[in-house]
């Protein structure tokens, strides 16, 4: 076994401080999905959504990454094949921890694009209908994130991932998000052997050879202990 290809979700970051969407108190209750998280909620209200992300941008921006974000980053220096890191995630906390080439599939909060020409440039603190794009100079500034009916970023990159994987894991995923809740049976299809590790089991669970339950900053870190106690 060389390769691992990772995959997390919102449920690595939440020891953190980050909700997921279905955190009971988190700020996503705060505001229906279909508002501030679809390209139609930012065209009928760009102000809204602006508002939310900004909001998100701080919370963000004052987290620190926990022992299961360290633990992979130990994971990819550690291990004597190739360690890609696929998130969900739109926080920095996998490269706080110290890891490297992390594939943000779904953008990330430092990130602005331009709703009219596709322009990329690292987002100011707060943004609002009036920020202008670097490049084209137009008031079309939005979060630099996939939103709900959008398609993710790198997926040729990440689908070439998975089918050079030996081992593939999901951590504090949902499994109900596609095309990323796919990423199992398109790794098992070849050949690689899957493990999740979630706090409870996921909608996909049965589609894993191996499950481990629990917190993620006690889970990850002894998953990762494991093995590299088997490499040779």
């Amino acid at each position: 076994m060389r390769k691992i290809v990772i995959l997390t979700g919102a449920g690595i970051s939440a020891e953190s401080g980050l909700g997921t969407f279905r955190d009971a108190d988190g700020i996503w209750t705060k505001y229906p999905l279909e508002d501030v998280a679809t390209p139609e909620g930012f065209a009928r209200d760009p102000e809204l959504v602006h508002t939310f992300y900004n909001a998100r941008r701080v919370q963000a921006a004052a987290a620190r990454p926990n022992a299961a974000h360290t633990a992979l980053a130990r994971l990819q220096r550690d291990w004597p094949g190739e360690v890609v890191i696929v998130t969900q995630n739109v926080d920095a906390l996998h490269e706080a921890g110290g890891a490297s080439d992390v594939i943000h599939m779904h953008g990330t909060l430092a990130g602005a694009l331009c709703a009219i020409c596709g322009h990329r440039w690292l987002a100011p603190e707060t943004m609002d209908t009036t920020t202008p794009c670097p490049a084209c100079a137009r008031p079309a500034a939005r979060p630099g994130v996939v939103w709900f009916g959008e398609m993710p970023y790198f997926m040729d990159a990440i689908y070439d991932h998975l089918a050079s994987a030996d081992l593939f894991a999901a951590i504090g995923t949902s499994g109900q998000v596609y095309p990323a809740a796919g990423f199992v049976q398109e790794a098992t299809a070849c050949g690689a052997r899957t493990v999740e590790l979630n706090l409870d089991p996921s909608a996909v669970v049965s589609n894993f050879d191996e499950t481990r339950f629990g917190p993620a900053s006690r889970i990850v870190p002894q998953w990762v202990c494991d093995l590299l106690d088997q490499r040779g």
